[in-house]
């Protein structure tokens, strides 16, 4: 009489099965509540060449000018949505743009507020399915954070940096970190760049959005950036806060409304992006996000507007000069905190940004 086949015991076919349906959950818990945005093929002039010295004014013009070009080339190729959508980026002439590029899905580089001035300056980083076609949101969160920002420290500014082509929301790229490594190394050269564009001494803080946080966790930051606000985020594709490359203060949020609280904090097979910042094991300070939803966080009158421009202006008591980095070590209302040596007493962590 034959035997039948018995199974394996020694676990490796389980755990194989495991991280196949945890990879898979992850997946589906990150592309199915929301859909993608389109960015058409559409014909764009090069970007304007600029001097490193290039002054603020001359910057502004030239980007200006080829925002111009870029929309008459689209009208010209019969592209009219998109020629509406750059027409509307102009802003009546007045937009200032540190860079612009018209091309694919496009990347533009936008100043609110006089950066000249300003001593406390904002970086928006943004999640997936920002371009060209969808900047007037990326922007109207700029503009509200930059209005609550001057009313209370008219030196102020807000720079809305989509530096980097973002993932598609229903794509496999958006559950790995090679969109996210591409960006931190252009966001990275950017931000010395920006600061000394900026008044003398001035505090830079990234505030960065879905997966923006990932990239925002795998840029090397220098002294210039005293904090970075991670909000709506999957993960950051690291452990900790400690293991994140920035002497930074680092902040996590999340609005009670947000789908993202459903993603698996998981990494299996080089997907997904590991431990949950909001959660006080991964030892980022917590903010107030309120009950909005994932694209909430900078609408006007909101708690997560507030507590993210306290950040940037350091007005939390975590956030006085030379408070340093902290720690939550936090009750699940994230009331408590811990302080941490100050900044110039630590090394900054070093961590790989091989792709995963």
């Amino acid at each position: 009489m034959s035997r039948r086949p018995t199974a394996r015991t020694d676990g490796r076919t389980g755990g194989r099965l495991r991280r196949t349906l945890l990879a898979g959950l992850v997946a589906a818990a990150v592309v199915f509540p929301v859909s993608a945005a389109a960015s058409p093929d559409v014909p764009a002039p090069a970007p304007a060449v600029l001097g490193e010295g290039a002054a603020l004014p001359d910057r502004y013009a030239a980007n200006l000018a080829n925002l111009d070009e870029a929309a008459r080339s689209a009208e010209d190729a019969g592209r009219g949505g998109r020629a509406a959508k750059l027409r509307a980026m102009e802003a009546g002439g007045s937009a200032r743009f540190l860079v612009f590029d018209g091309r694919g899905k496009g990347r533009a580089i936008e100043a609110f507020g006089d950066l000249e001035t300003a001593d406390r300056v904002a970086v928006l980083v943004p999640g997936s399915d920002t371009t060209l076609d969808t900047y007037q949101r990326f922007r109207a969160g700029a503009v509200a954070l930059q209005q609550r920002l001057r009313d209370e420290h008219p030196r102020s500014a807000v720079v809305a940096w989509l530096g980097y082509d973002t993932p598609g929301t229903v794509s496999p790229t958006v559950l790995t970190t090679g969109r996210a490594d591409d960006a931190a190394a252009e966001l990275g050269a950017f931000l010395p760049r920006l600061a000394r564009l900026a008044a003398p001494e001035a505090h830079l803080s990234l505030l960065c959005h879905s997966y923006g946080s990932v990239v925002c966790a795998r840029t090397g930051s220098g002294s210039e950036v005293t904090d970075m606000a991670l909000f709506g985020s999957p993960g950051t594709g690291a452990g900790s806060a400690a293991q994140l490359p920035t002497r930074a203060r680092v902040w996590a949020g999340r609005g009670d409304a947000d789908w993202i609280s459903g993603v698996p904090h998981l990494r299996v097979l080089g997907v997904g992006f590991g431990t949950d910042p909001v959660d006080p094991a991964f030892g980022a300070l917590p903010f107030a996000a309120g009950s909005g939803g994932h694209s909430d966080y900078l609408k006007p009158g909101t708690a997560s507007l507030n507590s993210l421009a306290g950040i940037v202006l350091g007005d939390s008591p975590a956030a006085q000069p030379g408070a340093g980095p902290v720690s939550a070590s936090a009750s699940p209302s994230g009331s408590s905190v811990t302080a941490l040596p100050a900044p110039s007493a630590v090394a900054a962590p070093e961590v790989s940004h091989a792709r995963a």
